[in-house]
């Protein structure tokens, strides 16, 4: 006869409590593993000199001189060497109406340790690969509803509470940066990809805070562990950084690593 307590709900309980966390590690650590193995065979460039690397433009841009309306753009790219397997940089390209240059509203890290600021907002190329990588537009605006943003932008930049502080992980980081500039402006309605790390600081004693988009809310304890729940970004579930979730409105899965995946073909 089978033991009393085979079958016990206790023991049933306790067997999914060893489980749960061995399939959230596999979710975490396959696609992980994935992700560097692609990176690395396309060429990602895991441990090169940056010195070196391209910071050219890529021509995704609209040409200043023929382009009297204002103009944002949110680019993404991969980042710089072995960094680049899991997560991308994001900054703002902003070109105010009439104007012959884009400026960046940029975090980075290089220089803050000797005193410069981690938020960096001066001319550049809007759209110049990142150390060899090509970017990605991921939102745009232009005519006049661009023009009434870009103000409030550099404001929201300006006031950015981390901006003298920068941690590659869990944050405040490159994308914490863009998604507070977001959580500012709701009308933006910017959802960054899932792989851009460091979206869900929230900084010290802060665990609840609006979704980046603007379309919902999200729990995060210091960026390591947490869940969004908004009509733009979908069910975000938030391991150590990384993001695992579905977007049921653009049929995208979210993986480690790998970011948004749409699922029926190109974002429309």
């Amino acid at each position: 006869m089978a033991s009393p307590h085979r079958f016990a709900p206790g023991g049933k309980r306790r067997r999914l409590w060893l489980t749960l966390p061995l399939v959230l590690l596999l979710l975490l650590l396959l696609p992980l593993a994935a992700s560097t193995a692609l990176y690395a065979l396309r060429g990602g460039n895991l441990t090169g000199d940056w010195t070196r690397a391209s910071r050219a433009a890529t021509g995704q841009a609209p040409d200043p001189a023929k382009t009297p309306e204002a103009v944002i753009q949110v680019y993404a790219a991969r980042a710089f060497g072995w960094r680049g397997a899991f997560g991308v940089h994001m900054w703002f390209a902003l070109k105010p109406e009439n104007a012959a240059s884009y400026t960046r509203a940029e975090v980075m890290g290089f220089g803050v340790q000797r005193g410069a600021r981690a938020v960096r907002v001066a001319p550049g190329i809007a759209d110049g690969q990142w150390f060899g990588n090509t970017p990605e537009v991921i939102a745009e605006w232009r005519g006049g509803e661009a023009a009434l943003l870009i103000p409030r932008i550099l404001k929201a930049a300006h006031d950015y509470a981390d901006g003298d502080r920068y941690t590659i992980w869990p944050g405040p980081n490159s994308n914490s940066f863009i998604a507070a500039v977001a959580r500012q402006l709701p009308e933006l309605r910017l959802a960054l990809p899932s792989n851009a790390l460091g979206k869900d600081y929230l900084g010290p004693g802060r665990l609840f805070a609006p979704a980046p988009s603007g379309t919902g809310w999200q729990v995060s304890l210091w960026g390591l562990l947490g869940l969004t729940l908004a009509r733009d970004e979908g069910i975000e579930i938030n391991l150590l950084g990384f993001v695992l979730g579905l977007d049921v409105t653009d049929a995208a899965l979210k993986l480690p690593g790998f970011g948004n995946i749409h699922l029926l073909g190109s974002r429309p």
